[in-house]
Order: C-alpha cells, then sequence, then structure tokens
C-alpha cells in the first residue's frame, strides 16, 4: 500500500518541480543579470559604437562603395586604413580583418570579423576546442581561437610594431564580433604575453572590445584581464550564455530551440558553486557592458540602458528563453542599439550641463572606479576559492613554454596533481600581498595597475 501512495506522491514532486522551473524561466529576463551593476557613462562607452563600425567596414570589398554602410556612414578615412586581408589570403586559418589608423582618436585598431555562416574555415576554427583542452597564464582558454591569435599577431606584429613606434602616444586596440571576438580577446591576452614582439608596449595602452563574444576562457583569467579586455553584449544574445559545445550548437542549428531548452534545464539543475569551482568551464570575457533595452511583459524596445560590472558569479549564466536570442547577436543590431544608447548619454550630459572640466575630473573618477571595481573581483573571486584567480602567473605563451627551463613538451604546464598544490599555496597569499604585486601608487598617489 505504502509503494503505491508514494508512486503519486513523487509524481506530484516531480511535476511541480517542472512546473516552478518553467514559472521562473518564463519570468527570468537579461535584465535580472545586471540589474545591481552600475551605469556606464559616456566617456567609458564613447569607443563601442564607433568600433562596431571598424568591424562592419570589414564586411565591405570596397570602403569607398559601402554597400552595407549604416546611417551616416562608418566614419572613417579609407585612406587610413593600413591593410585589409580577406579569407584567400589568410588561407581560411583566421578570419578577415582590417587594421586601421585612426587619428582622430589616436589609436592603431585591428578590428576582425564575425563568423560567416558559409565558410567551412570559420567553422573549423571555432570547433576546435576540448574541454580543458589548452592551458595559458595558468588558465584555460579556446584552442582554436587561441592558435587563430597567435596566427595573427606572427603575421601582422612586424606592423604593428611599426605603428607603435612611429605613434608612440597611441593606444592599441583589437576589436571582433562573435568569432572574432573570441579571436581578439585570445590576441590581447597573447600580446600582453609577448610585449617585446610590439616595441614592448604598456599593459595599459592595450585595449579590447569584444562584442557578442563567446565563452572563450576561464574564469580566473576572465577577472585578471578585465582591466584591458572588454565584452559588449545586447540584451538576450545566447552566445556568452552558451555553456555547451559549440560544435553541438552549430550541429543543432535547425533545432536551436530545443538544444536551447535543454541547456535552460541543465543550467537550472547545476548548483552554481559547482560552476565556479571548476576552472575549466569557460566564460565570457573580462568587463561587461549589458546594453538593455527590453522590460519584462512588455513589447517593442525601449531606449537602451547600458549597466557595466566586472562580476564573478552570476556571469550570464544561465539562457534566456526569448524570440530575440539570435537577433540581438547582430553586429548590425549591436551597433545601432550601442550608437543609440550613447547618444541618449550625451543628450543627458547635456541637460545636466556638464562643464568640460567637470567632464575631465568625472573621467578620472571613472578610471579609479574601474581600478576599485577590478581589485574588488579579484578579492571576491579569491573568497569564492576561483581556482587559480589569485594572482597573475608569469607563464607565457605556449611557444615560450617550450624555449623556457626544461625545454619539453609540458614546460610550464600545470599538471593535474600540482593544480591543488599551486592552489594550496596561493590560498595563503594574503589579499594585501595580492593588492601589492597587481598595484601601485602613482605620482598623484593614486592606486594603478602595474605595468
Amino acid at each position: 500500500m505504502s509503494i503505491v501512495c508514494g508512486v503519486p506522491l513523487l509524481e506530484c514532486v516531480y511535476c511541480l518541480a517542472c512546473a516552478r522551473w518553467v514559472w521562473k524561466k518564463c519570468l527570468y529576463t537579461a535584465g535580472h543579470e545586471s540589474e545591481n551593476w552600475g551605469l556606464a557613462t559616456a566617456e567609458e562607452f564613447q569607443p563601442i559604437p564607433h568600433l562596431c563600425r571598424l568591424i562592419l567596414a570589414v564586411y565591405e570589398e570596397d570602403l569607398r562603395n559601402p554597400l552595407w554602410a549604416p546611417p551616416g556612414g562608418y566614419g572613417i578615412n579609407p585612406d587610413w586604413v593600413i591593410l585589409r586581408k580577406n579569407y584567400e589570403e589568410t588561407q581560411g586559418r583566421v578570419p578577415p580583418y582590417m587594421i586601421y589608423l585612426d587619428h582622430d582618436n589616436a589609436d592603431i585598431v585591428l578590428a576582425v570579423r564575425g563568423l560567416n555562416l558559409a565558410k567551412e574555415s570559420d567553422y573549423a576554427v571555432l570547433l576546435d576546442n576540448k574541454l580543458g583542452q589548452t592551458k595559458f597564464d595558468g588558465g584555460y582558454v579556446h584552442n582554436g581561437l587561441l592558435k587563430a591569435a597567435e596566427l595573427l599577431l606572427d603575421a601582422e606584429c612586424e606592423v604593428l610594431r611599426e605603428l607603435i613606434e612611429r605613434n608612440p602616444n597611441y593606444t592599441l586596440t583589437f576589436a571582433g564580433h562573435s568569432l572574432g571576438a573570441g579571436v581578439v580577446t585570445l590576441l590581447a591576452m597573447v600580446a600582453v604575453q609577448n610585449k617585446d614582439k610590439l616595441h614592448n608596449i604598456e599593459r595599459k595602452r592595450i585595449r579590447c572590445y569584444a562584442t557578442a563574444p563567446a565563452r572563450c576562457i576561464s574564469l580566473n583569467l576572465a577577472v585578471r584581464y578585465a582591466d584591458i579586455i572588454n565584452s559588449v553584449v545586447l540584451q538576450d544574445d545566447f552566445l556568452p550564455r552558451t555553456t555547451t559545445a559549440l560544435e553541438d550548437v552549430f550541429k543543432s542549428l535547425f533545432c536551436l530551440p530545443c538544444l536551447l531548452c535543454l541547456m535552460c534545464l541543465k543550467d537550472t539543475c547545476t548548483l552554481e558553486e559547482k560552476m565556479l569551482k571548476d576552472p575549466r568551464r569557460l566564460y565570457a570575457p573580462g568587463r561587461l557592458y549589458h546594453i538593455v533595452e527590453r522590460k519584462p511583459f512588455r513589447f517593442g524596445r525601449f531606449p537602451p540602458v547600458v549597466r557595466t560590472a566586472v562580476p564573478v558569479d552570476g556571469r550570464f549564466e544561465h539562457i534566456v528563453l526569448s524570440c530575440n536570442v539570435t537577433s540581438d547577436h547582430a553586429i548590425i543590431w549591436i551597433e545601432k542599439e550601442s550608437q543609440k544608447a550613447f547618444d541618449l548619454m550625451l543628450e543627458k550630459d547635456q541637460i545636466m550641463e556638464i562643464p568640460a572640466k567637470q567632464r575631465m575630473e568625472r573621467l578620472e573618477s571613472v578610471a579609479r572606479e574601474h581600478t576599485e571595481e577590478y581589485k574588488a573581483a579579484l578579492k571576491r573571486a579569491a573568497a569564492l576559492d576561483v581556482p587559480q584567480a589569485y594572482s597573475p602567473s608569469a607563464y607565457g605563451t605556449f611557444s615560450e613554454m617550450g624555449e623556457g627551463e626544461g625545454g619539453g613538451e609540458n614546460s610550464g604546464r600545470l599538471s593535474e596533481e600540482q593544480v591543488p598544490i599551486l592552489s594550496s599555496r596561493r590560498r595563503r597569499e594574503s589579499w594585501n600581498e595580492l593588492v601589492g604585486r597587481l598595484f601601485h601608487r602613482d605620482d598623484s598617489g593614486q592606486m594603478v595597475l602595474r605595468p
């Protein structure tokens, strides 16, 4: 009798659990993730719309006669384009890219386009990955994107070095969308580890803007490189939230809603503590800029709001069940909404009539807040015991490791037995020691990141 009564009870519990999951997922919106983040300012968000147009310009065959330019054009000077390379010139090992010398913004920009659904070579780069296959700088990264980044740096380091030498006050910016966002993320990290190839450029002059990026680096690297890498995500975009192997995603394009529902169920049933303790789990990189333009139970787009943070836990962990999960991935929409958001920021500043001197002071204040937020993220990662998140390691790229001491195939790499030992040593390090290694005081007495 007890067995007979137990079956309906189990069914009721199961039905209630499923109903709770459906209710939670139907009410879950992208705005919940960033509702407690701070609002971005016009000064820090200013480069993003322009860089989106530079990425779009890579798609053009002739910049003097553009076919896909947004209203107002790309806002670039074709004479300042240093070089452009297509699929034939890159032999399909790297997506097409462009190097642009932006004299208006004192910037050297390398822009990489996104995934071309008609090119098998792009799939080869994206799907060349295996969980935990590739270690880099004490963490884990996407294997195919790392190889593409290293090939790109080797191919163009001479050009970039010459531009940096001729323009010593210019910043070096890497920008990309989707597949290109993953490439430039790893490219920025490789550039930091190989600054000798780029005229020993200071870390603070290197920037990276990854729009709609794939999850390509482990959490410790995502936090540690947040001072130079920025991710831009539009509302419900699925790719920065996709934890399933990208191979499975692109094999299931014709039944993507089914796959997303299964991923939602998996994410819901996985404890966040377990996610954070997995050193091989990949994440969206760096500081996050989330453009929010839709509200729950309301139709249409609203004036976009941009929120920003360097989160550790809650870093785009859940797929959003929305009809816009794929359209929000398009670079055209990201460019349009980022420009609209920037215009609204400028309009608000004009209404407030902020003087030029106060704008400069606010820009300095934003820089200080970013430094403090970066330090807080490192401290949060250490408090959550995120594997190998305690301090930047001295490891370089794999080629440097092979040429270093030991010279073996696994020289500089961590074995599975060494990881717990190294982790326990780093747990004993105090927070003050960590800050001392990462930051120093400048002439004005402010804490800044060491070069």
